[in-house]
């Protein structure tokens, strides 16, 4: 009796936990699918009163307007070029620094790492002055360098490099000092490949802050061709704030890159972020 009483109350939180979690999945997908839908409404149909869930005539007019007629194609192509060189840039710098905090030791490694801490509790948007007045002196305003240097490295990411690699057993790295390795030689063929999922995370946390942001390259470039992606979607969003359908067109766009780039990586990315997560 207690056994099939048990097997009730089992069966009966099972069925409720799977019903919580498509609730919330349906929460948070109907508006993404709809926006998918709307998209390829006809012109003024997403706009209807009650709304419209399915397209009565799919059309891909929005999306060939917003590459042939708003030009969006050459933004597209600035925000993956400056994504892909600022994960790439990024990427390198944190993992030398994370590695170099976790295995070798040198004066100061430790306040060096308490002080980089210290630096994750104040917001970003403090230093953008301080950081345009350096560019500006630089020569770098309106440059793609204006918007990579800034990226090179961050406090994060080297977090997250050396929580993983104090993971990395000491006894791998001393048998390829003791083989004549340098230490250069030991982090790129010992610790940079069993760093790989927690690069492959930061990789793409990387990308998709730098895919997002707005607010720095609308900063620091002006030229409207050298303009990302999100700059000048806010641009379009105000010429045409009653085109929702254009709108979701370019939302659509927006997205695609993030969602197949997390669906590739999203194994590895999954692991590296876990393995991380438990050395604190």
């Amino acid at each position: 009796m207690r056994l099939r009483r048990a097997n009730s109350v089992r069966r009966w939180a099972w069925w409720s936990l799977h019903a919580g979690l498509t609730l919330g999945a349906v929460v948070v997908l109907a508006p993404l699918v709809w926006m998918c839908l709307a998209s390829v409404m006809p012109a003024g149909e997403a706009s209807q009163l009650p709304p419209r869930w399915w397209p009565s005539a799919p059309t891909l007019q929005h999306f060939a307007a917003l590459f042939a007629s708003l030009d969006l194609g050459r933004n597209f192509a600035n925000s993956l070029f400056v994504a892909t060189a600022a994960t790439a840039l990024s990427v390198s710098c944190n993992a030398l620094a994370g590695y170099a905090l976790a295995k070798l030791r040198f004066v100061g490694r430790d306040r060096v790492y308490s002080s980089l801490l210290l630096l994750l509790v104040v917001p970003g948007q403090v230093g953008m002055l301080p950081l345009f007045l350096l560019l500006r002196a630089f020569g770098w305003i309106d440059t793609y360098w204006g918007v990579l240097v800034p990226s090179l490295a961050s406090v994060f990411g080297i977090f997250l490099v050396r929580q993983y690699a104090l993971g990395i057993p000491d006894a791998l790295l001393d048998a390829a000092r003791v083989d004549g390795a340098s230490e250069l030689r030991v982090f790129w063929s010992v610790g940079l490949p069993l760093c790989r999922p927690i690069l492959v995370t930061l990789g793409v946390f990387t990308f998709l802050g730098t895919w997002n942001d707005f607010l720095w390259p609308l900063i620091v470039l002006s030229d409207a061709s050298k303009q990302t992606l999100p700059v000048a979607l806010a641009s379009l969003a105000a010429e045409h704030v009653q085109d929702t359908e254009l709108m979701m067109a370019s939302a659509v766009i927006t997205m695609l890159p993030a969602i197949v780039l997390f669906l590739a990586a999203q194994r590895a990315y999954l692991r590296g972020l876990a393995a991380g997560a438990v050395k604190f």
